[in-house]
C-alpha cells in the first residue's frame, strides 16, 4: 500500500513517539503546570527530529480529548486522571498515541487503566488484513465491560494518511455493525476509552486546538500572513493557538478568532464524559499486516 521509504518514515516518527513517551510521562506530576508539560513535550519532539502530528492534548478527569494548553494557562495539575494524547510526524507520515496517568494518592483508577491497556493489547492482534472492524470494537467493548465499567461509544481508532490524521475508516469501541475490513500495509490507531459513566462524550468548551479547514480570500494583510504560515507549516494538520502567539505575540488571537468565524478556520472543542465521570485511554499506532507492528 506505501512504498518503502515511505513505511520507514512511518516506522522512525514511531520510534520518535516511543521515546517521547517515556520523557513524557514522568513530567505528569502533582502541582506540575500543564503548559510547561505540554512545551517540553513539544520540545522534545523537535529535539528528537521530529514534529507534532498535534498539539499535545491533556484530558483531565472527565475530559476524554480536544484540550490543549492556552499561551497563558497557569493550570496545575492536582489528584487527577491525566490522558497524554500527542503524536509525531516525520515529512507528513503521522503517528498517534496516548497513555493515562493516575495521580492519586490511593491510585483509585489503576483497574480501568489496566482495562483500557489490556483491550489495546488484544485489540491490536486484530489488526491483520480482512479483519472486519466491528470484530475489533466488539473485543474491546468485551475486556473493558468485564472489567466493569464502559467504552466511550461516539468515540474511536482511526486509519491515518500522510497529512491526515483520521483519515478513511474508523475503529470502533463496540460492535457497531461495520463490516468495513482492514487492508495490508495500512496505518491504523486503536485506542480504547474507559470510563464509569454513560460512556458518551458530548462538546465541551472551546478548545486551543485548530485545523485549515477551508481556504477562503481574505482582505487583511496580517490575516493572510497568519493563514500563508498556517498552510505551510502545518497543513492539513492541527496546530495550538498558543504556537502562534509564540510566534507572532497575543495580536495573532484576534485573527484567529475572526478566521474562525468566517469558517477558514475549525476549532475542536473539548470533549466531556456526559455524566462527567472519570476516563482513561490507551492508543498506539498500528501497521496492519500478517504479523500486526506497533509502531509507537
Amino acid at each position: 500500500m506505501y512504498k518503502q521509504d515511505e513505511l520507514e518514515k512511518w516506522m522512525k516518527a514511531g520510534k520518535i513517539c516511543a521515546q517521547v513517551k517515556e520523557f513524557s510521562v514522568p513530567l505528569v506530576k502533582r502541582d506540575a503546570k500543564l503548559l510547561e508539560v505540554a512545551d517540553k513535550i513539544e520540545a522534545k519532539i523537535l529535539e528528537l527530529g521530529g514534529k507534532p502530528s498535534f498539539p499535545v492534548n491533556i484530558g483531565i478527569n472527565e475530559k476524554a480529548a480536544h484540550f490543549t494548553p492556552f499561551h497563558d494557562d497557569v493550570t496545575t495539575f492536582s489528584e487527577d486522571l491525566v490522558k497524554l494524547d500527542f503524536g509525531v510526524a516525520l515529512e507528513g507520515f503521522i503517528t498517534d498515541n496516548a497513555v493515562t496517568i493516575d495521580l492519586t494518592k490511593d491510585k483509585r483508577y489503576g483497574k480501568m487503566i489496566a482495562a483500557t491497556e489490556q483491550a489495546f493489547q488484544e485489540a491490536a492482534k486484530f489488526a491483520v488484513p480482512g479483519m472486519e472492524v466491528n470484530k475489533i470494537g466488539a473485543k474491546i467493548h468485551e475486556i473493558i465491560t468485564s472489567a466493569g465499567f464502559s467504552p466511550i461509544r461516539n468515540l474511536s481508532g482511526h486509519e491515518i494518511k500522510p497529512f491526515i490524521i483520521h483519515a478513511g475508516i474508523t475503529i470502533p469501541n463496540y460492535d457497531n455493525g461495520n463490516t468495513s475490513k482492514l487492508r495490508d500495509g495500512m496505518i491504523i490507531s486503536i485506542e480504547p476509552f474507559a470510563t464509569t459513566g454513560v460512556g458518551e462524550v458530548v462538546d465541551g468548551k472551546p478548545s486551543g486546538d485548530f485545523r485549515m479547514h477551508e481556504k477562503k480570500p481574505v482582505r487583511d494583510s496580517f490575516s493572510r500572513k497568519i493563514l500563508e504560515f498556517i498552510e505551510k507549516e502545518y497543513s492539513t494538520m492541527p496546530f495550538a493557538s498558543r504556537w502562534l502567539v509564540k510566534k507572532f505575540g497575543t495580536r495573532v488571537l484576534f485573527t484567529i478568532k475572526q478566521l474562525e468565524q468566517s469558517g477558514v478556520l475549525h476549532n475542536y472543542r473539548e470533549l466531556v464524559e456526559k455524566s462527567k465521570a472519570p476516563v482513561t485511554q490507551h492508543e498506539n499506532t498500528i501497521l496492519v499486516s500478517e504479523k500486526p507492528k506497533i509502531l509507537t
